[in-house]
């Protein structure tokens, strides 16, 4: 009977292993995440402008609103889907 404290183990422990490695995870895709948002930034001339902090939250609260209301639509520079 003392396999089952083993077998339990293992398997915490390879649940433990498992939320490492999401963990990791998780952490690549934010970070990609971050850099295709800077690339965006970077590219409309926004990291050469003097932006308060609020000011871009809320220029992005209204972007997002913007894009959960259209839906993932491909939008060109004008905002115009043609």
């Amino acid at each position: 009977m003392q396999t089952k404290p083993s077998r339990r183990a293992s398997k915490v422990s390879d649940i433990d292993a498992e939320i490492e490695r999401l963990r990791e995870r998780r952490k690549q895709v934010i970070l990609k995440d971050n850099e295709r948002f800077a690339r965006a930034a970077i590219k409309a001339g926004l990291a050469e402008l003097d932006i308060p902090d609020d000011a871009l939250d809320a220029a992005f609260a209204e972007m997002a609103a913007r894009f959960r209301k259209n839906g993932p639509k491909a939008h060109g520079p004008s905002g115009d889907p043609n």
